[in-house]
């Protein structure tokens, strides 16, 4: 095993052809002499039945995430263990899908820092870091993630968590080309994968939390050349057609809304799915919720509000508009439909139909025309009251009390939703899809008080006072007795569950399937494990010390299939987590490279650090209330729900960083640590306050009353 814990410095192609990247320019020129990571129209083709490389997010354009290899086996499987694994120097979520091709492994993490790998020894051949701004991170709602990259021509193509999209030579990981993808004028992010379809990146964005106008945008993958915009919500109506949007399409889209959408943008990113049917030159788009999150404050509760929550089709090559299809009208509860989008050819009804399949947040399967966006079918994969059922033409039929006032009301599934972004794949052996399945509610209402604020959280929601607070309470216990997590194999023809394997609980990773029926997936048991296909049978599981949350991949290389998968445990589930003070203790994040035989061993976890003794709290109830109410509008996206986990846990910061409060918060003496200043947002007043409400936190959870005082 070779294990490499710090990044390389940038190396130049000469330096790339002298060292062990030549390994990697020898199996390029067998696959065609032009060069390492080659990837080119006719040998994406290829990949639908040679499974040797991943090249694209999704394995192929399918985005099935299934491969045809078959060396590792129900019979050997057992005998799977790491062959080498690389520190990744990190405790933020690691959520990306790797690719492989040519004997080299690209990897993206937080901050969009990627890096090249010698797929046979784990050696580091490269590492890009685009120095992202790190006050970018408190735009980013569940950490700044990176979940993919992409790859053509001898490029490798990533986008960054501030809106650049940077092609970077594969031999040697320098900037070919880069653009930027929007203004910085709105809180926008990119935390999703940029896909590039026969030479076309599409790139979306996210930021609906905060409030943008959700768009999707084409470059040409050689040039970085802008070929098409198409935005996903209607503009400011008095300020006539947008420019690069559809007059026609946005007209459409305006008469769903009300009032005045457009100072908070609307949502409907696409920070997720994008998808491509190259034969139907189609591009598949899933979108958003909507912003503000409340139906009421965002379109005064009138209107479908397209395209919230929608999958929009569009022309490849122009990007006009061809169908959409909307699974959550009037979205109400931070139901986004950016989980994967699938394609593949059903026998429905004893006709073969070309579907796309999507189990977005809202608790349906749907099984949908990938030519038309007909509706075919949907059904629940968890427990759902939102919607009681589906009319003629597909529309949900909405249930009424799901649509909160100031007085809690219990919606089910949760906004974590019962599939989250959690990659799911599809086997067209067993004609069945696999993906993380969540059975959950959540409590809404909404804040009487509620005002827009830009570049801040702005859900709407509220109840966390008085009577509706004690209502909240009791609803949220309700719902904490129905909790499930599985791994659901779901058959999309007959709409129902095949098997389910009950986990431990929300944040389990995304599948990948191999042509010899097994399932990989990473747990919240912090496990790699891998699962009977048919059965769901557990048919080996190794300990490896975080949850991978992301997609595995798998590869040949010199006859031997590899799996490699990122283990980096973080992103929204891992927030629920902390936030509830439940999460176990975890190494660092690694990139884990596996194979039959493979024998290398994990070092033992460090043991937890004692928790630090806060300060004594000296403010008054006012000073408290006020720094609660800004902690929850500023901080608590990151660092969660009551300072209560987090990426760091306030509660648990020691007496010198109490005493650099100010330096932190203000001056960004942390910036290099995601924590950049405030001083653009915050008074001294109101840190004063955020301050005395995280000390006032830490003593009622184990602190002291006063400075004598022994810890608890």
């Amino acid at each position: 095993m070779t294990m490499w814990k710090k990044p390389v410095a940038l190396l130049t192609a000469l330096a790339l052809g002298l060292s062990g990247f030549g390994f990697a320019v020898a199996d390029a020129v067998a696959e065609g002499g032009k060069g390492p990571a080659w990837l080119d129209s006719a040998r994406m083709a290829k990949q639908e039945t040679d499974g040797t490389d991943w090249v694209h997010d999704g394995r192929t354009y399918s985005a099935q995430r299934y491969s045809p290899l078959t060396q590792i086996n129900a019979s050997n499987v057992n005998q799977l263990g790491i062959t080498w694994y690389d520190e990744l120097d990190t405790y933020r979520g690691v959520e990306a899908t790797p690719l492989y091709a040519d004997g080299v492994i690209y990897n993206t993490l937080p901050w969009n820092i990627t890096m090249a790998y010698d797929a046979r020894t784990g050696k580091r051949l490269w590492t890009y870091d685009p120095q992202v701004p790190r006050e970018f991170g408190r735009y980013a709602c569940c950490e700044p993630d990176a979940r993919g990259l992409a790859m053509w021509k001898g490029k490798i193509i990533i986008n960054t968590l501030d809106g650049r999209l940077i092609a970077l030579d594969a031999a040697t990981g320098k900037p070919v080309w880069t653009v930027q993808t929007f203004e910085h004028d709105m809180p926008y992010t990119i935390t999703g994968a940029p896909r590039v379809f026969d030479g076309k990146v599409v790139v979306g964005n996210s930021g609906g939390d905060l409030g943008v106008r959700g768009f999707a945008a084409a470059y040409d993958a050689e040039t970085g050349k802008k070929l098409w915009k198409f935005y996903l919500t209607p503009g400011d109506p008095a300020k006539g057609p947008d420019g690069e949007a559809s007059d026609s399409v946005m007209a459409m889209a305006a008469k769903t809304w009300a009032g005045e959408w457009w100072k908070l943008g609307g949502g409907a990113n696409p920070w997720d799915s994008i998808s491509y049917d190259p034969k139907l030159n189609t591009v598949y788009i899933g979108t958003g919720n909507g912003s503000p999150l409340s139906w009421h404050y965002r379109s005064q509760s009138k209107g479908d509000n397209l395209f919230v929550c929608s999958i929009v089709a569009v022309d490849a090559t122009t990007g006009k508009y061809k169908w959409h299809y909307q699974m959550v009208p009037e979205e109400d509860w931070d139901f986004t439909c950016t989980s994967s989008i699938v394609s593949a050819d059903l026998k429905i009804k004893g006709r073969m139909r070309q579907v796309i399949m999507q189990a977005p947040k809202n608790g349906f399967y749907y099984v949908l025309d990938r030519k038309t966006g007909e509706f075919i079918s949907a059904e629940k994969i968890a427990p759902v009251n939102w919607a009681l059922g589906f009319d003629k033409k597909g529309r949900p039929i909405m249930n009424p009390a799901a649509h909160y006032g100031t007085d809690p009301v219990l919606v089910m599934p949760s906004a974590g939703g019962a599939h989250n972004w959690f990659p799911m794949g599809y086997s067209p052996r067993t004609k069945l899809a696999y993906l993380p399945t969540y059975e959950w509610g959540m409590v809404y209402a909404r804040d009487p008080n509620y005002q827009a604020k830009p570049f801040r959280s702005n859900s709407g929601w509220g109840g966390y006072t008085g009577d509706a607070l004690k209502k909240r309470i009791a609803l949220q216990a309700e719902a904490a007795k129905m909790e499930k997590a599985f791994l659901t194999a779901w058959d999309p023809v007959a709409q129902k569950a095949v098997w389910k394997v009950p986990l431990p609980r929300h944040g389990n990773g995304g599948v990948m399937i191999t042509g010899s029926d097994l399932v990989f997936e990473g747990t919240t048991k912090q496990t790699f494990a891998a699962f009977d296909a048919r059965t769901g049978k557990i048919l080996w599981e190794m300990p490896v010390q975080s949850a991978p949350v992301g997609g595995a991949i798998t590869y040949m290389l010199d006859g031997v299939q590899y799996i490699a998968v990122n283990a980096g445990w973080g992103g929204g589930a891992a927030q629920v987590e902390r936030g509830a003070g439940t999460e176990l203790p975890r190494a660092s994040a690694r990139l884990l490279v596996f194979k039959l035989g493979g024998n290398v061993q994990l070092p033992p976890l460090k043991a937890d650090e004692k928790i630090p003794d806060p300060p004594p709290v000296t403010a008054n109830e006012a000073t408290i209330a006020r720094g609660a109410q800004l902690y929850a509008q500023t901080c608590q996206g990151c660092h969660g729900q009551q300072a209560i986990g987090g990426v760091r846990d306030l509660r648990k910061l020691t007496r010198a960083e109490h005493a650099k409060f100010n330096d932190i918060v203000l001056g960004g003496i942390s910036k290099d640590k995601g924590m950049a200043s405030f001083a653009d947002l915050l008074k001294q007043d109101e840190v004063d306050a955020i301050h005395a409400y995280i000390i006032a936190r830490a003593n009622e959870d184990w602190g002291r009353s006063s400075e004598s005082a022994a810890p608890h």
